[in-house]
């Protein structure tokens, strides 16, 4: 309504200035969002085709109390934050190849916008060919990026699907080419980055459906009403701007393919975006310079120019045949005070009360002298039509599905039903006891706590009394005694591994056969003269590896016989060489000679080592068999 020099005077805009479209600025609370709803309602109850997209989602849950009875069919209530029936929109699919291209750009423009900091030109051009090769490929969705990346089997597939000679010569002949580390380093951005979209179900079930359940060619041809709730608050800011800005991408190209009817044929559709700067990418500036002809109107609001890029703001205000100025500050004032000379000056701008507006008003293709008017005032209770459950209840039955059926069909595409299958059949085939089977079926959700504190526990062997062969005092053993082993205590097995315990001085059992079956606690080894004895089994007998090399053998094998006589004054460069004689590891820190107690010397000791397999001092080497009452230095 006018109040230009007193006078009061009701006043609209015709469709034909509409369609140059219109752009509302101001500080919040001036009353942009109401002047919003009073024209959204009265578009709605004329019947035509309306598109809102509300970042807060006030505007949008407003506008459902108010939708008539004969309008409730028409009303699509896209709502990703009702998480138990997502709608399913996919920008991939069935794209014109005229258009191919527009989606990708659309796409860049998007992640550009919100990974401004951190977009660079190697992450837009690996990202542009996986978009243009997931477009050739019909039943992909934006799911398809980080997995034709790092998937070689899905990638070959999809190449194999691709059209143009560029796209399918940059994954042929470039990105098979690339080493494992440039791959990471070159991908990793973007598995990071789109990761944090797809990792989240609000949008994954969205976006991961391969058939949309909307078709924005067919809501503007059949002049549907198409509300956009993306609170912020409850999806989150970067999952807000993306859904946005690709429908805002998608019904670009919607409209762009309208060429196929004669202009006259078009109907009239009408965009409402409320805090447009969050979802203004290249699609706006196309949208505000071409989509006039094809029957698509702007209506655009936000709160101060500063919010847009430069080359958005210079087709907002290149294009825009009204513009409706609310209250604003300093800065905005010297830029908008062009628009509005010599009327209005900058303090008129800065100093307008709530709905007051100055408004440039297209009129029969001109635009009109700047004049001041009020915005309707707030939409009445009592013109509410109390079908707001009754819209969602019908957008929801249309439009989406059950969250439990969309999830199940994800799981299906990505293979991960499949690699959970075979994962269960190769578990089925290994033997597992009742014990473990039993573990196995417990619920999938046990937290990982509780399922170590169920698993059953490996089985343990139960100690054994016995009696000390050397002390006879009694012990506990792992294995069952028999006559070919000998038992000892702590301290006669420590005192038998430093060659303290005469051998043959134990009775009952034999020594030289320890080695068939060793057991936890005991290790021991012939010592001393015994091992040389022609009443003990040989050497050979007690161990297949335990094999002394003769003369002949020696020559044959080139390599240096065992001395046969004089064992006990073997060098350690001789038993290195006597191969395939073992080694083993003495657990005593100083080994004594058992007939000499005297402990070797350092230097000694130190030399003995000295051709010796590495290891932590002060540990040394002795071989088994052979007793070490004589090390020669080397």
């Amino acid at each position: 309504m006018t109040n230009f020099r007193g006078q009061n005077r009701k006043f609209g805009i015709r469709t034909d200035d509409r369609r140059k479209h219109m752009y509302l600025i101001g500080k919040t609370g001036m009353g942009k969002s109401t002047t919003l709803e009073n024209m959204i309602i009265q578009d709605i109850r004329e019947g035509k085709g309306v598109g809102v997209v509300d970042p807060h989602g006030d505007l949008a849950e407003k506008l459902l109390d108010y939708i008539p009875s004969h309008r409730v069919n028409d009303v699509i209530y896209f709502n990703p934050a009702d998480i138990d029936y997502p709608i399913a929109f996919n920008i991939l699919e069935n794209v014109d190849s005229r258009y191919k291209h527009l989606v990708a750009s659309g796409l860049m423009g998007v992640f550009t916008k919100i990974w401004a900091n951190v977009w660079s030109a190697r992450m837009e051009y690996i990202m542009n060919n996986c978009i243009l090769a997931l477009l050739d490929s019909p039943g992909n969705t934006l799911l398809g990026i980080n997995r034709i990346l790092v998937d070689k089997e899905y990638r070959h597939k999809i190449v194999s699907r691709i059209i143009d000679p560029v796209v399918r010569s940059f994954w042929v002949n470039e990105y098979a080419n690339y080493n494992d580390r440039f791959r990471t380093e070159a991908i990793a951005p973007i598995q990071n980055k789109v990761g944090q979209f797809l990792s989240t179900a609000i949008v994954r079930n969205i976006v991961g459906q391969t058939q949309s359940t909307i078709d924005m060619r067919e809501i503007m041809d059949t002049k549907k009403i198409l509300i956009l709730n993306l609170a912020k608050g409850r999806i989150g800011e970067d999952n807000s701007s993306l859904l946005g800005a690709m429908m805002i991408t998608k019904l670009q190209l919607a409209v762009m393919s309208r060429v196929d009817i004669p202009e006259k044929d078009r109907s009239d559709f009408f965009l409402y975006v409320d805090e447009f700067q969050n979802f203004a990418t290249t699609s706006f500036s196309d949208i505000l310079s071409e989509a006039r002809k094809y029957r698509l109107s702007l209506i655009m609001a936000h709160q101060y120019i500063e919010q847009l890029e430069e080359e958005v703001a210079a087709a907002v205000f290149g294009n825009v045949g009204t513009i409706a100025c609310f209250r604003v500050g300093a800065t905005d004032a010297e830029e908008l005070v062009k628009e509005f000379t010599p009327y209005f000056t900058e303090e008129d701008l800065v100093n307008l009360t709530k709905y007051d507006i100055y408004l440039r008003l297209m009129i029969n293709g001109v635009a009109s002298r700047p004049f001041s008017a009020t915005s309707l005032p707030p939409l009445r209770n009592d013109e509410m039509t109390g079908n707001r459950e009754k819209v969602i209840a019908v957008s929801r039955e249309r439009y989406t599905k059950p969250r439990e059926e969309v999830e199940e069909k994800i799981i299906r595409w990505t293979g991960i039903e499949d690699m959970y299958s075979t994962t269960a059949e190769l578990e089925n085939t290994a033997g597992v006891n009742e014990d473990e089977q039993r573990y196995r079926e417990l619920p999938a959700a046990l937290p990982p706590s509780e399922k170590n504190t169920n698993k059953p526990a490996a089985s343990q062997p139960e100690p054994k009394d016995a009696t000390c062969d050397n002390c006879g005092r009694g012990t506990l053993i792992t294995f069952t005694p028999d006559e070919k082993r000998n038992v000892f205590c702590k301290s006669c097995l420590k005192k038998f591994h430093q060659g303290l315990i005469d051998v043959n001085s134990l009775k009952k059992r034999n020594i030289s056969e320890v080695y068939d079956t060793p057991s936890a606690h005991t290790q021991a080894a012939p010592i001393g003269d015994a091992a040389l004895s022609t009443q003990q089994p040989s050497i050979s007998s007690r161990s297949p590896n335990f094999v002394v090399p003769t003369q002949q053998d020696a020559q044959e094998r080139k390599t240096p016989a065992l001395p046969t006589s004089n064992l006990g004054a073997l060098s350690l460069r001789e038993a290195v060489q006597a191969e395939p004689i073992p080694f083993h590891k003495s657990r005593s820190h100083k080994p004594k000679n058992p007939r000499n107690t005297e402990p070797l010397p350092d230097e000694t000791r130190k030399e003995s080592t000295k051709y010796s397999a590495p290891m932590p001092k002060p540990h040394h080497y002795v071989i088994k068999g052979i007793p070490p009452k004589k090390v020669v230095p080397l």
